[in-house]
């Protein structure tokens, strides 16, 4: 073998080396990714998982809103990628405890019964005006001793929970969309699939509870939410004895 075939084996060789090692550590990386990703929502290989749909308020009852289609659609995406399976019911059809599969509830508390059990539950601190009168407070979430009000399509708030009963990886967690308005819902559910890496960085697989401002919907949809704070101290403490509340938050 001459010096030149040599050197044309050798770098076959050193590239496949090469290529191999690479596809290695991308796989790992790749693998790494996905665990993590199924850690934090619950969702090993194969599992299943359970979506709970509410019912369009202002629709006959077994109607679902459009934007909470559009969040079961990408909830639905968010459990394919963890390699799980879901199981679609209805709010009042939901009979069973938490924890032993994870949980995705959309809606707020006055259309999804299921929502309004959790949150009586697991977040004491929070109250949502259900007043079916028109007035600056209807549907206005109350967290703690902070009142924020809705501007339909222009500031309305939703809660992004991560909850847990027990100690974090005894229990599958339960996820809450609850929103003012069903396009909150879906902005929820997408910032969750965008910003998942960042809040199991932060949080790592406790529970916590945020809150959103969704944006001027009618002109940029479910696209815009502003996180407003972290309140999962407030929304699981006990709600507080004062009469009224100390601020008073209107859409700005």
């Amino acid at each position: 073998m001459n010096d030149d075939v040599r050197n044309i084996v050798l770098g076959v060789v050193a590239a496949g080396i090469s290529a191999t090692l690479g596809w290695l550590a991308r796989t790992y990386l790749w693998k790494r990714k996905l665990r993590r990703k199924q850690a934090f929502f619950g969702l090993p290989d194969h599992s299943e998982s359970l979506l709970v749909v509410n019912r369009d308020a202002a629709g006959p009852d077994l109607a679902v809103h459009r934007y909470d289609v559009f969040a079961l659609l990408e909830l639905s995406a968010l459990i394919k990628d963890c390699g799980a399976h879901a199981d679609v019911i209805t709010q009042d059809a939901a009979r069973q405890g938490f924890g032993e599969r994870t949980e995705f509830c959309v809606g707020g508390p006055g259309s999804n019964r299921r929502m309004q059990a959790h949150m009586q539950a697991m977040l004491p601190g929070v109250r949502v005006n259900l007043d079916p009168e028109p007035g600056p407070d209807r549907l206005a979430f109350q967290i703690g001793s902070e009142r924020y009000r809705m501007e339909k399509g222009q500031s309305e708030h939703v809660l992004l929970a991560r909850l847990t009963a027990g100690q974090p990886g005894q229990s599958r967690p339960v996820f809450l969309f609850c929103g003012q308005t069903a396009i909150t819902n879906q902005a929820a559910t997408r910032y969750l699939a965008r910003n998942h890496e960042r809040l199991a960085r932060k949080h790592g697989n406790n529970s916590f509870v945020l809150l959103l401002k969704v944006v001027n919907s009618q002109a940029y949809g479910p696209d815009v939410a502003e996180l407003v704070a972290d309140v999962t101290r407030a929304a699981q403490a006990p709600p507080p004895t004062a009469p009224a509340p100390r601020n008073a938050h209107r859409a700005s």
